[in-house]
């Protein structure tokens, strides 16, 4: 399963630079984070300061990674293409017992160690990987790996203390100073690339790591490198590195990223359990759409024939509500808002989706698929601007002012107002996952500057179109509603709503959080298209079902109804990241909580303006759908 992407060639690594004037050397960057707490840092807050302020200019981040955090930062690491090298010396640190800034330093590093601390480094776009073995056979390459580790006062080793038996004494802190670099690459001999350069160049196929503790520089039988916790003698501790290259002439390029997609853990699961989902979800999808179907088709047969005869008796059913189902509803203005910014989040995430799919937005290509996202939904306040005013023009609105004002300030400013209290939080802790204020500067130029006056033009179109004609005509006095069943009143038919879109998603869900919270590769983007096309099939039918149940119980309040019923799912939803909280993270800060419930929060709010509007549009389409078909005096 290589990948091979639209406008994305090899990067051809030259031993000597004047060989090839168009070869690039390669480049290494470094972020350390947690999956047990959620502050990521840069590596010179807590390791290699001295190292990293010698380095050359750092690379340019994109839009994604500059509001996500992902900071990429130069490695004081110095590489030289095929030059093997041994014990080669990064940096040295002196830890003080009366320097108050060296024993901050310590506890940091400690602290660090405790949570599992994880170094991310890249090199030429590939994540360096740490390759342990798993079951008999069964080799995991995780995109990080630790700072150190911990052995717990129970003496039971835990995450990479079981990698080395001296890691013996309980209640003691462990830090890998020392890595073991192998880089494998394809070479050029033979090859068409190679010749017209040089024989002695490459592409990068992959970079693993190896991690030692060693108390003694250059001396790998030494025992391991201890943290103290409290420090009363100096401290030393030395940070070295080695090198070797490894020629792969039968992997090509094309294919290098198959072992790390391989190993992934629960890989191969995944493929049956997206199938069986699939299957599920298409084959309840279908009997709700045929017992749909002829059930109206009953239903419009026995009201026309009724119509159609001498003794016409008494409507009933669904068509009894004829002169109140296009009623507008209450807060009209609210609904058309929610709407409108929620074909701005369906447009957005259909075109990501579809780039995804061809290939564009890949592992390879860091934070593209934020980037777009991002683009995409400021560039999108056209349409948003124009269902939203063809809405509650429909409705009878008069306050088209307010009405635009809303649709392009109340939901992206609730995400950007969640987002600044985030943002200020990773702030006061000195995360490096912060945007400075000139970022937050820009974000509110992309907003006010492009994504305001686009919603302002789409509602300027919208506004200057006649309402919507409906197929009926609306009653002056409002029928009143029957009272209903505890099966056909509002709250029982919205809780119902969302169980089975939420059933088709779940199991994506949990690999898309992986990739968010546990710092693991999500690039299953076709499966995802296709669990994104169900969920729409399924939001529809789902909606459109207990719609009909809803007309046939005489209660024509539908409009709210069908966007909650639909949008109930974004409950589950949250139920489900609750659930994963506590199941499978291991955060244990209440500040790290805090982010992970902020982000889920926007998550969640931006995927109930999705589903309902789904929902939405399906039971508008199916209530036109059935009284224009119908005999009506």
């Amino acid at each position: 399963m290589g990948f091979i992407f639209p406008g994305w060639l090899p990067l051809i690594i030259a031993r000597k630079i004047n060989r090839a004037t168009h070869a690039k050397m390669m480049y290494q960057f470094l972020l350390i984070g947690s999956t047990r707490r959620k502050l990521s840092f840069l590596m010179n807050t807590i390791t290699l300061t001295s190292a990293l302020t010698t380095m050359k200019q750092d690379p340019v981040e994109n839009l994604g990674q500059v509001v996500f955090g992902e900071r990429i930062r130069s490695s004081p690491y110095k590489l030289e293409f095929k030059n093997n090298q041994e014990w080669n010396y990064a940096c040295k640190k002196l830890y003080q017992p009366g320097n108050q800034e060296d024993l901050k330093k310590i506890k940091e590093l400690i602290h660090g160690i405790s949570l599992n601390y994880q170094h991310h480094w890249i090199v030429d776009n590939m994540p360096v990987t740490w390759c342990y073995q798993g079951e008999p056979g069964q080799q995991f390459c995780s995109t990080g790996f630790p700072m150190g580790c911990y052995l717990p006062k129970s003496g039971k080793p835990k995450d990479a203390c079981v990698m080395n038996p001296a890691f013996s004494k309980p209640d003691t802190y462990y830090i890998f100073n020392h890595i073991d670099l192998t880089i494998t690459y394809h070479g050029g001999k033979g090859e068409t690339w190679g010749t017209e350069l040089d024989d002695d160049i490459g592409r990068i196929l992959s970079v693993k790591v190896g991690l030692r503790s060693l108390s003694v520089e250059k001396d790998p039988t030494s025992p391991p490198m201890i943290v103290p916790k409290e420090l009363k003698e100096p401290l030393t501790i030395t940070y070295t590195y080695s090198v070797k290259f490894i020629d792969d002439p039968f992997t090509k390029w094309s294919s290098r990223w198959d072992y790390l997609l391989e190993s992934m853990p629960s890989a191969n699961i995944q493929w049956f359990s997206i199938l069986n989902s699939l299957v599920i979800v298409l084959f309840l999808s279908g009997m709700v759409a045929m017992i749909l179907l002829r059930t109206l088709h009953k239903d419009i047969a026995r009201y026309n024939q009724i119509d159609s005869g001498e003794d016409a008796q008494e409507e009933f059913g669904w068509k009894l509500v004829h002169g109140d189902i296009f009623r507008p509803p209450r807060k009209g203005m609210l609904l058309s808002v929610f709407v409108g910014s929620g074909v701005q989040v369906f447009i957005m995430t259909l075109i990501t989706l579809i780039f995804a799919c061809l290939g564009f937005l890949s592992p390879a290509n860091q934070s593209a698929l934020m980037t777009c996202a991002l683009v995409l939904y400021v560039c999108l306040g056209t349409p948003a601007g124009y269902v939203s005013s063809r809405i509650y023009k429909s409705f009878g609105g008069e306050r088209w002012k307010l009405n635009v004002l809303l649709t392009s300030m109340l939901c992206p400013g609730i995400v950007f107002g969640v987002f600044f209290v985030l943002n200020l939080v990773l702030w006061s802790k000195g995360s490096s996952g912060a945007i400075s204020f000139g970022i937050l500067v820009a974000l509110l130029a992309l907003w006010f500057g492009i994504s305001v006056p686009l919603t302002f033009v789409g509602a300027f179109f919208g506004f200057r179109k006649r309402p919507i004609e409906h197929p009926v005509r609306t009653n002056q006095i409002p029928r009143q509603v029957p009272d209903q069943s505890v099966y056909t009143r509002p709250a029982p038919g919205i809780v119902m709503g969302g169980v089975l879109p939420f059933g088709c998603i779940f199991i994506q869900l949990f690999f898309i959080l992986n990739s968010l919270w546990s710092n693991q590769m999500y690039y299953m983007f076709g499966f995802l298209f296709l669990v994104f096309i169900i969920l729409v099939i399924t939001c529809s039918e789902t909606t459109v079902l207990l719609c009909y149940f809803h007309l046939c119980a005489e209660d024509y309040h539908w409009w709210w109804r069908s966007f909650l019923t639909s949008g109930f799912t974004a409950f589950y939803l949250f139920m489900y990241c609750v659930h994963y909280f506590v199941t499978k993270l291991e955060i244990q800060d209440a500040t790290s909580t805090f982010l992970y419930f902020g982000y889920t929060f926007i998550m969640v709010f931006l995927f109930f303006l999705l589903s309902g509007t789904i929902g939405f549009f399906a039971c508008f389409w199916f209530v036109r759908k059935i009284y224009s078909v119908v005999k009506v005096d």
